[in-house]
């Protein structure tokens, strides 16, 4: 199987782990791998009254899983997060942005919060 097909499994798996531990923490996921022309995000989920874009990297550290959400992956994370809050009627939403780092032999690192734009 190429490289590519191994990342592509890899993050699929980490998408479905991290939304299980959403779970636990009490968040119900409202959509997974929501696509628009604009970009894509990996995980919403809510929480209270606060909705949580979040985006999923399965790294070996912390810190190359902060690094992997370039700029330009947080300015197309945020628009497709526009749409969604339009498309469901939630634009005045209290909503964040959030990175779950995925990393072998660790449990899932959820940094709330991880940018603002």
């Amino acid at each position: 199987m190429s490289g590519r097909a191994d990342a592509e499994r890899r993050g699929r798996r980490a998408e479905v782990r991290a939304a299980w531990w959403l779970r636990l923490k009490g968040y119900r996921i409202l959509a997974t791998r929501y696509r628009t022309p604009m970009g894509e995000i990996d995980l919403i989920a809510r929480r209270g009254g606060c909705i949580a874009f979040i985006e999923i990297k399965a790294r070996a550290t912390l810190e190359a899983g902060l690094e992997a959400v370039s700029p330009t992956a947080r300015r197309r994370i945020a628009r497709a997060a526009g749409a969604f809050l339009a498309q469901r009627g939630l634009a005045g939403a209290s909503a964040r942005f959030d990175v779950i780092v995925m990393r072998p032999r660790h449990l899932p690192c959820h940094i709330r919060d991880a940018w603002r734009l």
